[in-house]
Order: C-alpha cells, then structure tokens, then sequence
C-alpha cells in the first residue's frame, strides 16, 4: 500500500469517528438533576450596604465627592478585608485643669 493512500484513508477513518462522535452526543437529552428543580427559592433580606453601593454607582464621577458614597466605599472595604469598623470620632473633652 502506497504511503499517500494510507494516510488519506487514516484521515477518513479519523473524520468519520469525529463526526459519529459528534452526532451523538449532539442527539443525547441532558437529565436535570432532580435536587435542583425542587429546591425552594431563598429570599435574602435587603442589605443596606448593597443597596447603597448601587445607589453610589449610579451617581457616577459625582459618587467621589458624595459623603454618603465615601462612608459606604470604607464599610465596603472594612467588610471585605474582615476589619471592626472604626469607632466614630468623639469631641476631646476640654478640661481646664480644675
């Protein structure tokens, strides 16, 4: 057999797997898993950083020079990086020495 005619039939044989494996897989069902269709859905509560976030990233460039949306970009990062939020500023006391 010549060496040309051997890979030319090679390469047939190898189209033609592909394209058997093709079709059937193509014409297989996929099965849902039955846990899943069943499982009831979970309604979380609001959270009022979420909503706040989006209420920043709604406003745009203006969300910079928004307090608001600067408190909530620190609660943001403090959740993420799991540190306590700091405690808010108090005023010094003023003691004149008496």
């Amino acid at each position: 057999m010549d060496g040309k005619l051997l890979a030319r039939l090679g390469a047939v044989v190898f189209v033609a797997v592909a394209i058997t494996a093709t079709a059937i897989e193509m014409s297989r069902k996929e099965e849902e898993p039955a846990g899943q269709a069943l499982r009831p859905v979970e309604v979380t509560p609001a959270d009022p950083l979420r909503q706040a976030q989006r209420r920043c990233q709604l406003l745009g460039e203006a969300a910079a020079r928004d307090a608001e949306c600067l408190r909530t970009w620190a609660a943001t990062r403090d959740r993420f990086l799991g540190v306590a939020p700091a405690p808010a500023p108090t005023s010094p006391q003023h003691d004149d020495g008496r």
